[in-house]
């Protein structure tokens, strides 16, 4: 994709500049790449464009009409076979900030006065064709709140992906810092360097915690990112991102809940409008859908967006936040009236557990995530309508999806309570897991609910240890929902014996890994 420099007002069109209430322009196939409509230029017909809430079509000379207030990100939807252009950060640039008098006082800043409405706000397009088949890279709350923080991140994770070919796009699932939002530009220059046009979504950690109202909380990210909510098109799928972050928590007034505006289903309603239903719906935001009896997510937002993709038949979804990793699926006794459940895939994160933990030979933090998942990021494969998700250990081949743990030695003939546990970062309760010892027949092994105990045993280094350890304790382990056991055998002969442990993820592929113990005759 050819690379221009643009901020906001390059979008618009050479005209005189007056207020209105309503934007005009068109959307435009930019047949140079040099983001200005030239006169033979021609309109791009049935795009939708977007103030946020209203949705609108553009007509066969690629002309759109919106209502407009005073304060609007106004952006168009990115149609299947083209692409937007990105700044010098890759980050696309597909609105215009529509803010005359800028945002209120802010600690951070916000959006400056953008001034009177142009006569007419322009989007340009660049024809490329588009495969059905791609992929696209996924993090999960990346959240530096150091400058050690942010190489850490770039060390670890950017610089594995540096320069990697075959990726569509990158898309970031929110906490793309810890709370100080002036670290938005070095971090967009640090994913700039992985190459490709990268999204982004806000998380809890990147909202003006100064903010009056909801509505206003995402001032400093649109400054930095542009539109909060906005949809664009890939291939034969449709991506829709939100922010489902309510701030302040419209309980009490303090701290956030999960959940969404009215104004956001709205315009998730419209934005349907003009998706087919042989389409993909792929939806991201920060907070998981996931809770009980409200604690963390407004149950009435979740079953508006629930009945609006109810007719479509292919949707998935991606969310962060917990710093863990597993697979939600919600059924009719969570209000999804679909065909098959609705899965949400809640992504590890590429900051781990907030970068603690023992230092790597690269004096990185691990970051082992509580639940045992260890650092990582995602790959989402999408083939026509259908997705298939990856999961890639930081520092490890993309093969490794399985830790295991277990006595090294056992005493033989005596009986064990020790177990093999087999960590299935991407696992799901119904997957199904087995295990055999040397070349024996092989047994299923039983789903548990329990903390990954690798994990736990790294926590008793840091609480047991004489001497302070580099780096930083990690956090108290939880529940693992993807751990599995199984019996360890100690009526075979002395010696050493090989573990093989095969799982089949959500998707029939399949992973093994393999470990050794001894058995040696008691004392």
């Amino acid at each position: 994709m050819k690379k221009i420099t643009l901020v906001p007002l390059m979008l618009v069109s050479a005209g005189m500049l007056y207020a209105q209430s309503t934007v005009t322009g068109y959307v435009y196939n930019d047949a140079n790449g040099n983001g200005k409509r030239d006169r033979r230029e021609q309109g791009v017909a049935g795009v939708a464009v977007s103030n946020g809430i209203q949705v609108v079509a553009t007509g066969a000379d690629g002309r759109y009409e919106l209502p407009v207030g005073d304060d609007n990100v106004i952006f168009v939807v990115k149609p299947a076979g083209y692409t937007v252009p990105v700044d010098e950060n890759n980050l696309p640039k597909f609105y215009y900030i529509h803010k005359p008098n800028g945002s209120p006082q802010l600690k951070y800043g916000g959006v400056a006065p953008t001034g009177p409405l142009p006569k007419s706000v322009d989007f340009p397009l660049i024809e490329k064709q588009e495969p059905a088949e791609f992929t696209a890279l996924i993090f999960g709350d990346p959240q530096p709140y150091t400058d050690e923080d942010m190489e850490n991140f770039n060390r670890a994770v950017v610089a594995e992906v540096k320069g990697i070919q075959n990726i569509a796009f990158g898309l970031s699932l929110g906490d793309l810092v810890g709370d100080d939002l002036s670290m938005h530009k070095p971090y967009l220059k640090t994913t700039a360097q992985v190459g490709v046009p990268w999204y982004n979504l806000m998380g809890n950690h990147d909202m003006d915690y100064d903010a009056a109202a909801d509505s206003l909380a995402d001032e400093t990210f649109e400054a930095s990112f542009g539109p909060a909510n906005y949809s664009f098109n890939y291939g034969n799928a449709h991506f829709i991102i939100l922010d489902d972050i309510l701030y302040p928590d419209p309980r009490d007034q303090k701290g956030y809940w999960g959940g969404f505006r009215k104004s956001q289903l709205d315009f998730v309603e419209n934005d349907l409008k003009y998706v087919g239903k042989d389409k993909l719906v792929v939806l991201a935001f920060h907070i998981p859908l996931l809770h009980e009896d409200e604690g963390s997510f407004r149950d009435s937002d979740r079953q508006r967006l629930f009945d609006l993709l109810r007719e479509y038949p292919n949707v998935f979804s991606m969310s962060a936040h917990t710093h863990l990793q597993r697979q939600n699926f919600y059924g009719k006794e969570d209000g999804w009236q679909g065909d098959k459940p609705f899965h949400e895939y809640n992504a590890g994160t590429t900051s781990g557990d907030w970068y603690s933990g023992e230092l790597n030979e690269q004096g990185v933090p691990v970051s082992t995530m509580r639940d045992g998942t260890p650092k990582g990021y995602a790959f989402l494969t999408i083939k026509g309508n259908q997705y298939t998700v990856d999961y890639k250990v930081v520092g490890q081949p993309k093969d490794v999806q399985l830790k295991l743990f277990h006595p090294k030695v056992v005493a033989r003939g005596r009986g064990t309570q020790s177990g093999i546990f087999a960590n299935f970062f991407m696992g799901y309760k119904d997957d199904r897991v087995e295990y055999r010892i040397d070349d024996g027949a092989w047994k299923p092994m039983s789903h548990v609910e329990a903390p990954d105990p690798d994990f736990v045993g790294s926590l008793y280094r840091w609480d047991t240890t004489d001497e302070l350890m580099p780096g930083r304790r990690p956090s108290n382990a939880v529940i693992s929902t993807h751990l599995w056991r199984g019996d360890i055998p100690a009526n075979l002969p002395v010696g050493e014996h090989r573990i093989e442990v095969r799982a089949t993820d959500l998707f029939g592929r399949t992973f093994i890994q393999q470990s050794t113990y001894r058995l040696v005759d008691p004392l």
